[in-house]
């Protein structure tokens, strides 16, 4: 009877070995899932992020053209001023004065004109009728030409006169914001002073100069000249202030520089940017996002789907027709958002792995479901070199 127990006992422990066995088994046999993207070839603009200033659009030295002393000054110091707004009135009796006695010369010149030509006017009369010689009407002809030109000239003195009393009222050559004052009333100022009374700076719209590598300007023009990229200098430019947020204003590429900088190795970009608000002021600085080229047919992949290997080299995983995972070496060259641009190893069709990446191997049997992409950020940006991943053993 014993024997009878223990032989039932022994066979229930193996059944239960053996039911735990086929339940161990079975995780073994299934086959690891992971989630795909099916890459496609799709119009990419490449950006570059480059540091500027910004400068004012127009920069005018107020100075003063005549002598004097200066009675009163006629603007507010940081405000706004028009073009032709008197700024500063010089004490212009003198030049009052002046205009005064041009005026009575022209008068006299123009009295003597009117006598010189009734004279002319008799003597054509009389030498028809042989009353005076020729000689006498020639004579009498010069005198009227020499009046006229006596008048001319004190007409052109007295033009002359009424510039001086002009320059005496000192208006603003352009519109925008005026600095503080260099003078005050009572200051003497002269014609060929080198010190601006002050400056008046149009900032809407406001240049901003950016500077881009020389080598990298070239690299851009032969790939346009290759036709791998497209001209994007008719993008908008985007404007980053130094805390970060975007300015409300999107500017415009206005030219390249024809020259590079010796010392930087650099060429200098012109933006033009609105600025109604006057929130950009000359000297700041800013960061500044221009569109590059525009890349026809690029292949984008998530971050999370590139890794790198300990020698820095980057590959990717990806399904083949058999559902067997394969690795493939790839080269990125920058991120757009949140995804890198691939220049060889990936091709459109190519299905990534990009989840479930912990529970595979090359040449393993996965099931693939497919996700939906990501779009790329708002914000494309640039990196000179790729940071994907560590993944070991690959």
């Amino acid at each position: 009877m014993l024997n009878n127990k223990a032989l039932i006992c022994l066979l229930a422990v193996s059944s239960l070995f053996t039911a735990c066995g086929e339940e161990a088994a079975v995780p073994s046999r299934m086959t690891p899932q992971v989630t795909i993207v099916t890459l496609k070839s799709e119009p990419v603009t490449l950006t570059r992020e480059l540091p500027g200033r910004t400068s004012p659009f127009k920069v005018a030295e107020v100075r003063p053209q005549v002598n004097g002393i200066v009675t009163q000054q006629l603007f507010r110091e940081g405000g706004r001023v028009e073009a032709n707004q008197p700024l500063y009135q010089l004490d212009d009796a003198v030049y009052r004065a002046d205009v005064a006695n041009a005026r009575a010369i022209l008068q006299r010149n123009n009295a003597v004109m009117n006598i010189a030509r009734l004279k002319a006017e008799r003597s054509e009369e009389l030498v028809n009728d042989g009353a005076v010689s020729k000689q006498e009407n020639d004579s009498a002809e010069a005198d009227l030409q020499a009046a006229r030109a006596d008048v001319a000239a004190a007409k052109a003195g007295l033009h002359r006169a009424e510039i001086q009393l002009a320059y005496a009222r000192i208006t603003s050559p352009i519109t925008g914001r005026i600095g503080k004052s260099a003078v005050t009333q009572g200051a003497l100022v002269t014609a060929n002073q080198t010190a601006a009374l002050a400056t008046v700076q149009q900032l809407d719209p406001i240049y901003v100069d950016v500077t881009q590598s020389a080598a990298e300007l070239v690299n851009l023009r032969r790939a346009f000249e290759a036709g791998t990229l497209g001209d994007a200098t008719h993008l908008p430019v985007r404007i980053f202030l130094e805390d970060g947020s975007e300015f409300a204003f999107k500017g415009k590429l206005e030219f390249a520089e024809a020259s590079v900088d010796p010392s930087t190795g650099s060429v200098l970009l012109r933006v033009v940017v609105p600025n109604p608000d006057n929130m950009l002021l000359p000297g700041m600085y800013v960061r500044v996002i221009v569109g590059s080229g525009v890349l026809e047919k690029a292949i984008l992949v998530p971050q999370e789907g590139i890794a790198r290997d300990p020698d820095g080299k980057t590959s990717a995983l990806v399904v083949t027709e058999e559902n067997i995972v394969a690795q493939r070496s790839v080269s990125v060259s920058r991120t757009v958002g949140n995804r890198w641009l691939v220049e060889e190893g990936l091709f459109p069709g190519d299905r990534v792995i990009v989840a479930g990446l912990q529970k595979i191997r090359p040449g393993a049997p996965v099931q693939a479901s497919e996700r939906s992409e990501i779009p790329p950020s708002a914000v494309p940006e640039d990196a000179q070199a790729p940071e994907a991943s560590d993944r070991q053993g690959l």
